[in-house]
């Protein structure tokens, strides 16, 4: 991979008998949107503070833009910004002055003018003299990005950053990203959100520690064995019963109001008649069933919890 800004080379990280990260291997290319994606506790923050230098690993080695994010650490925050779960805004400092105290302790000068440019582009410009205690939880997010960003780093690297957001704010800072992401920034984001993962140039499945799977979510969408039925049915309880006796049922698993059905075999047409006719027997209205695609949730809960 050309122009490669990190790489992680069989690194391990242990709190005692518990390994958060075990033995993990990739690189991150430059201008790539990197997704690392997983459940609490799969090891997605201890990775990106082992990235930014906050954590030593215990084996393997770690290299961002080529730095030892330990031993090169201060060099490093001046290339790299970290947004981390909980950024530290200042509720008593408005708009501005918090942009202007992340800016110095970065030791960036004359500053005025890319603070206007940020604040434009985050649509904050007229609320910059508002404290940061009484903005919404979206705006929150949008000034604590324009923070990380003032030192105009190389790599923003996020750990989740649109936990507890609202849809709408959501949409919008994945708008911003997008347009920092074409100016040639190299985006690292961990989220328990598969369906962000799909904004994603690649993406790596985490899982208690382990990488899954690292490639396109397109690719990894295609690795999903066999094939998918999609219910929309109720009362669920009695559908799941009545799909789990079916011998061509491999699993079922819940996605709010509808039901993924896995197959066992390839024959999606033939299952979904006769899954229609048992249910119908039963009694139950179907308002949908249809073979669906896999999505990464999918194959996400189908490498986890599905055992051959």
């Amino acid at each position: 991979m050309s122009d490669v800004t990190m790489t992680l080379d069989r690194v391990t990280r242990r709190f005692g008998t518990t390994e958060a990260v075990r033995d993990v291997s990739y690189n991150v290319a430059k201008g790539e949107m990197f997704g690392l994606i997983g459940p609490d506790g799969a090891g997605k923050t201890t990775t990106i503070r082992l990235l930014c230098g906050l954590l030593r690993s215990d084996t393997g080695s770690i290299r961002v833009l080529g730095m030892d994010p330990i031993r090169q650490h201060r060099a490093l925050t001046q290339r790299v910004g970290y947004f981390s779960q909980k950024f530290s805004l200042y509720g008593d400092l408005s708009i501005d002055e918090n942009i202007a105290f992340f800016a110095e302790i970065h030791g960036v000068r004359n500053y005025a003018a890319r603070r206007t440019r940020l604040l434009d582009m985050m649509q904050l410009t007229k609320f910059r003299g508002r404290l940061a205690d009484r903005l919404s939880g979206g705006m929150k997010q949008k000034l604590a990005l324009a923070c990380t960003l003032v030192h105009e780093p190389e790599i923003i690297l996020m750990d989740e950053p649109t936990t507890g957001v609202d849809p709408v704010s959501r949409r919008e800072f994945w708008r911003l990203l997008s347009e920092f992401l074409s100016q040639g920034i190299t985006i690292f984001m961990a989220t328990p959100y598969l369906d962000e993962a799909e904004r994603c140039s690649r993406v790596a499945l985490m899982n208690e520690g382990r990488v899954l799977a690292i490639d396109t979510p397109g690719s990894i969408r295609a690795t999903f064995p066999g094939e998918l039925v999609e219910i929309l049915a109720e009362p669920q309880e009695t559908v799941i019963g009545i799909v789990r006796r079916d011998p061509g049922v491999r699993d079922v698993q819940t996605f709010g109001e509808r039901l993924h059905v896995r197959l066992t075999g390839g024959d999606g047409v033939a299952a979904v008649s006769r899954l229609q006719a048992a249910l119908g027997a039963a009694g139950v209205t179907v308002a949908s069933i249809r073979v669906v695609p896999a999505s990464l949730e999918d194959v996400f809960i189908d490498r986890v919890t599905v055992t051959p």
